[in-house]
This record gives structure tokens, sequence and C-alpha cells, in this order.
């Protein structure tokens, strides 16, 4: 019962984080023809379950269809999607293109892959949205992705840049969104673990351990088990942005500052230190948790993004 308990908890809180995504950022709308891009990992299994759930409760109306763009990768499991979607009554499209021979052509052994197979799949799939006919385009992108992002391009792009939930896309024809943009990693896992869902492996990139991205990542994962909600903290300052508080001269006119002779709350503390909260504060505003453990059957595959 605790473990229903549990369950149901997180269903919640699945949608909930969603659902509030969708309405900040404005991301569906009446009439929209949503098309959720399924990679067969858990990030987009539960973004596709997540936005069923909403669809049948949502204010406004709109449709779902899945899209898998199958890239001939070999021993891929090409029955698997089929078979899921059929079952569950979605919509969907499988687009075939080898883009796996294109990739394995043109990167060097050893080198990563990810970069172009991204350009190759980003381009078949707005291809495939404006043969669909729709309006947005669904990504299964979460907030650690998010703060991967952004940690990636401060470390390795000497940029302070991250992933936005919503974006139109590089040829200026889509609307790209991200639903799960406020729902943490771990939730999806627990998530793909309570429904079963059918994950596919791949075969492509899975395997390159040592990729920044996964490198950044299991930082962020140390962090959230050593400080419980720093990442919620470090999600919410990325849309609490002070520009006058930062060094681009593109965002604040530094070089035209004046004195106003007005009193302004955001004026000289640069001397102050911040009121941040003390540690023992920072644990005793935490609310209690409950853990459990839930351990899948020997059986069940790996989950992966």
């Amino acid at each position: 019962m605790n473990i229903e308990r549990e369950n149901h908890k997180l269903e919640k809180r699945l949608c909930r984080l969603t659902g509030q995504a969708i309405v900040d950022y404005n991301m569906i709308g009446e009439g929209d023809r949503v098309m959720v891009c399924l990679s067969g990992g858990k990030d987009s299994y539960g973004l596709l379950d997540i936005l069923l759930k909403l669809q049948a409760r949502a204010p406004v109306r709109f449709e779902l269809i899945a899209v898998n763009l199958d890239q001939k990768q070999p021993g891929f499991p090409e029955h698997i999607l089929p078979e899921y979607l059929t079952k569950l009554g979605v919509p969907f499209h499988i687009e075939n293109q080898d883009t796996y021979s294109i990739v394995k052509e043109k990167i060097e052994p050893g080198k990563t892959m990810c970069s172009l197979c991204s350009r190759l799949r980003r381009g078949i799939l707005y291809r495939v949205a404006r043969e669909l006919g729709a309006t947005k385009i669904a990504l299964g992108h979460h907030r650690d992705d998010m703060l991967a992002t952004l940690f990636l391009n401060m470390f390795f792009g000497a940029k302070l840049k991250g992933m936005p939930p919503k974006l139109v896309s590089d040829d200026g024809q889509h609307t790209v969104i991200r639903p799960l943009a406020y729902v943490a990693e771990k939730d999806l896992i627990r998530w793909a673990q309570v429904k079963e869902f059918p994950i596919i492996p791949c075969t492509l990139c899975g395997s390159q351990e040592n990729l920044q991205r996964k490198q950044v990542g299991n930082m962020l994962k140390e962090w959230d088990k050593k400080f419980p909600g720093r990442l919620d903290n470090m999600l919410r300052a990325m849309q609490t942005v002070v520009p006058s508080h930062l060094m681009d001269r593109k965002l604040f006119p530094f070089e035209t500052l004046v004195p106003t002779g007005v009193a302004s709350e955001d004026g000289d503390k640069a001397f102050d230190a911040d009121d941040l909260p003390e540690p023992a504060d920072v644990a005793s505003a935490l609310p209690e948790v409950q853990i459990i453990r839930i351990t899948p059957s020997p059986a069940s595959a790996p989950l992966e993004s």
C-alpha cells in the first residue's frame, strides 16, 4: 500500500510539474497538433505518457502523434515501438532513415558521435513535422538536462547559456517545446520502472561513457544526493536572471550607466554579504521525505535517455 501511495504521489507530481511548465511557457494551445519525439528511452516514454494524461483533462483540445526515427542501428528492435503504440492506441509514424551509416562513416573511431547524429536527426524530424502538419514538436529533455547544458556551456563553451523550455527551430519553421523542463530525472527513472516501459538502449552513442555531458550529469547527481534541493534552486536561478549583476554589455548598458539620484533596492550592495540561509536552516526547511527502494526485475532492460 505504501508503494502504491508513493506511485500515486509520483504520478501527481509529474503531471503537476509538466502542466505548470506548459502553462508558464504557453507551450500547447487550442487545436495544436503535437509531435512527440519518441526515442525508446525513459524520458520520451515518460513525456508521451504524461501528455496523454494531461490531454484527457486539459481545458484545451490538442492532438498527439508519436514519431520515432529508426536510424537503422544494428540490432535495433524495430517491432517494439509500433507494438507498444498500437496497444496504447496512439497515432504514430515511424521514419526510416539510415543515419547510423552516415555517422559511422564520417566520425573517427573514439570520437563523439552526438553532434553529427543530432544535426541529422533534427533535420529529418523538422521535415516529418512539416509533412504531418504538426504545430509543435515536443522533446523529452528534463530539469537535469537543462542544468547540465548550462554547466557544459560554462565549462567548455565560455557562455552563460542553457536549454530553453520553448524555442523556434533553427530553420525558423517550427516551435519546439520541452514540457518536462521542471521534472527531475530521478522521477522519470522511477516512473519508467513503475510503468515498465519497453526501454530501447541507444547502441550508437550509449557506450561513450566519457562524454562531457555524462561527466557533468554525474556531478549534478552527486550534488543532488549531498545537498537536497540544490538542483531545484539552480533551476529557479535560471528563471530569475539579474542582467545588471552579470557582465554582459549587450544585456545591460554598463558604458552609459550614470547616477539617477533615485534610491534603488538593486543598487550598490557589492560589499554586502548575501543573505543566504545557514546550512542548519536549509536542512530544517526541507520537508520530511519517505524513501522507498524499487528494485527492477533482473530481466528489465537498462534505462537510457
